[in-house]
């Protein structure tokens, strides 16, 4: 019985002593970082080395933090810049604990201090886009319009000149809220805006101001096209008349020489063909004299007779 008791007695010493070895060390990984802090109070530095490490079993505790970037997500709000334009604003930025201590001091979870950020960045995002116009917040450098004129002066909003820019504006407000979270512990590395939007109630209206000014430069487009294609077809219209009278002209020409040529030639070969119906008209007269007379033939020709003609031609 004695020795039942001896071996009891010793199984809880053992566990005893493996709790207290467990509650005497704490591993810290590469991603982590620890404060010990004895009865909900923080002592000593924090321990950003990793691997194993001892404390006061019972009386202290180890209180883990992240040292990796961490993720800071806005809610989209509204807010109203300087020349009066209500826009929603959503925004993100990333940050980290620089220094676990004061963190854990002022903040001490990773939940407070995101809390803490809503507060910060929200505050200087309205603050900064209150005193800047929308152009200010959503373009980073001046635009060059593609072409000088008429174009860039319907066009002349959105090439109205900048200042700021919405980069610089970015910087600012994650300088000015850095300014605030270093009492915290904590550094934000960036800050961007996500996304930026009229409110529902102003984005129909700049829809239609958009649509409108988008007709005008096609109407305008569109009357220059119709002027330029007017001229060109009176040019074309005056062009084909003159080509028309000069080859109406031309052709009047070519058509009198053809004519006074075809003339000539005509009263050339009208006089050629008078004289060999002369002749042949002589030769047939001739071949009929032979068929028909001879000797005793006795003939009684009238004057005017074709046998006659040639007969009193060769008196």
């Amino acid at each position: 019985m004695k020795n039942k008791n001896r071996y009891i007695l010793l199984g809880i010493v053992v566990v005893l002593l493996f709790i207290t070895l467990v509650q005497a060390t704490y591993s810290v990984g590469e991603r982590q970082q620890v404060i010990i802090t004895q009865f909900g109070k923080p002592i000593g530095h924090a321990i950003t080395e990793a691997g194993l490490h001892f404390k006061t079993p019972f009386i202290q505790t180890a209180n883990f933090f992240d040292k990796r970037y961490m993720e800071w997500d806005g809610d989209p709000n509204q807010v109203p810049t300087k020349d009066k334009k209500f826009i929603f604003v959503d925004s993100y930025a990333r940050w980290r604990i620089s220094d676990p201590l004061q963190f854990f001091k002022r903040l001490t979870n990773e939940r407070g201090a995101q809390s803490r950020l809503d507060d910060i960045l929200d505050g200087e995002t309205r603050d900064f886009i209150a005193n800047n116009n929308l152009e200010e917040t959503v373009r980073s450098s001046n635009r060059i319009p593609m072409q000088a004129g008429e174009i860039s002066e319907l066009l002349s909003d959105s090439l109205s000149k900048i200042k700021v820019g919405r980069k610089e504006i970015q910087e600012m407000i994650r300088k000015a809220a850095n300014d605030q979270a270093k009492d915290l512990g904590i550094e934000i590395l960036d800050f961007r805006f996500k996304r930026i939007n009229y409110v529902k109630e102003v984005r129909k209206q700049v829809y239609e101001r958009m649509k409108s000014e988008r007709y005008r430069i096609a109407d305008k487009f569109k009357s220059e096209g119709q002027g330029e294609a007017s001229r060109i077809n009176g040019e074309k219209e005056r062009e084909l008349l003159t080509i028309q009278s000069e080859a109406f002209k031309q052709a009047e020409k070519i058509k009198g020489k053809a004519d006074a040529q075809a003339a000539a030639v005509y009263a050339a070969a009208y006089n050629k063909s008078a004289q060999s119906r002369d002749l042949y008209g002589f030769l047939k007269s001739m071949e009929v004299y032979k068929n028909t007379f001879d000797s005793n033939t006795s003939v009684i020709l009238s004057t005017n007779s074709d046998l006659y003609k040639y007969l009193n031609k060769m008196k």
